[in-house]
């Protein structure tokens, strides 16, 4: 059996998310729970930093998720959260309010697929009966951790991406007939095709979704016709073509059904995102806004949903280092779907 590839029994009970003001002006603006209505405040939800607003975001996100399920926090668990700021603090301190057991990730913009498949594991294997699972991105924290403070006025390049300024969250279950399943999951293996450039993300992550992808169908004996949709997190036009590409070599035909949520998020010529959205917040928030209610639904019946990740740190770049990738995987199916067959 090919490692790091399971098969699971769990439920996505509800998403919840919540979005900036740009985040909002994009074509999914009225399918987020809540956004910034404050246009030129710079996203900081009523608070004095911009890491401060992340944290508050990831607040609300909880708290909206959880009236959606009518669960009570008492009643989770384990929650799984992460965030792109040094230390996870967007998490940490965010949640302090929520007296639950807690699990900081980091995952760079994989986070959010990486926090669902250790829920759905945790789930399917008698751990735990709710986990509650929170991932965020602020453009403006993002920014001056990674690159320059937006102040400064750098210029960007076409293959550059614009950080989400987003967080969702979502309460996986015990397996419930009329919700959305988690039925299977791989675990991402880091790759290195020697991507340096820091306003390229979408070239180091697209081999580690392509390496993910080839293992998952070898395993599972399907193929990109078997799904309605594979969607990656959040490697853009720049990122996506190259996957594509990466996936025509091993013979396995992506485009008819590929998207990405960094494609979906912003109209990138109207808004001057160039190669489109990233972060934690990207993938996170458009699972939630809009694909998670289609499977629910019944207008999706199957998808892969791959959460691609860029694992550099800013020191190590100036050290001459190369960008890692990874991406971890699930599938999500529509409540009534056929379950698929095990893993090989």
């Amino acid at each position: 059996m090919e490692r790091g590839i399971f098969t699971l029994n769990a439920s996505l009970l509800a998403g919840a998310s919540v979005v900036g003001y740009k985040e909002y002006e994009g074509p999914l603006g009225d399918r987020f729970d809540f956004y910034n209505d404050r246009k030129n405040d710079g996203d900081y939800f009523g608070q004095k930093s911009y890491e401060a607003a992340e944290s508050e975001m990831q607040r609300m996100a909880l708290g909206a998720v959880l009236d959606k399920t009518t669960l009570t926090q008492e009643q989770l668990d384990v929650m799984f959260a992460g965030d792109l700021q040094n230390q996870c603090t967007g998490a940490a301190y965010g949640l302090l309010s929520y007296p639950v057991p807690y699990f900081g990730l980091y995952g760079a913009c994989s986070t959010m697929a990486e926090g669902l498949l250790l829920g759905a594991m945790t789930v399917s294997g008698g751990f735990a009966r709710h986990c509650a699972t929170v991932a965020s991105s602020h453009n403006c924290s993002a920014e001056r951790q990674y690159r320059t403070p937006l102040n400064y006025g750098g210029q960007r390049t076409p293959t550059a991406q614009w950080t989400v300024t987003g967080a969702a969250a979502f309460v996986v279950s015990e397996p419930r007939a009329d919700r959305v399943r988690i039925v299977r999951g791989a675990v991402g293996i880091t790759r290195d095709l020697g991507i340096n450039d820091t306003n390229n993300m979408g070239a180091a992550m697209a081999p580690a979704a392509a390496d993910t992808l080839c293992r998952f169908f070898r395993a599972t004996d399907t193929q990109p016709s078997d799904y309605d949709v594979i969607v990656t997190g959040d490697l853009g036009t720049e990122g996506g073509a190259i996957l594509c590409d990466l996936m025509r070599l091993e013979r396995y035909e992506l485009a008819p059904v590929y998207d990405d949520c960094g494609m979906r998020i912003y109209n990138n010529e109207a808004q001057d995102t160039h190669a489109g959205g990233s972060g934690c917040g990207c993938s996170a928030v458009v699972l939630a806004a809009h694909f998670l209610p289609l499977l629910q639904s019944g207008s999706i019946r199957r998808m892969l949903i791959l959460g691609t990740g860029a694992m550099m740190s800013p020191d190590r770049i100036k050290q001459g280092e190369n960008i890692p990738g990874i991406a971890h995987l699930l599938e999500l199916v529509a409540p009534d779907a056929v379950p698929p067959e095990n893993i090989r």
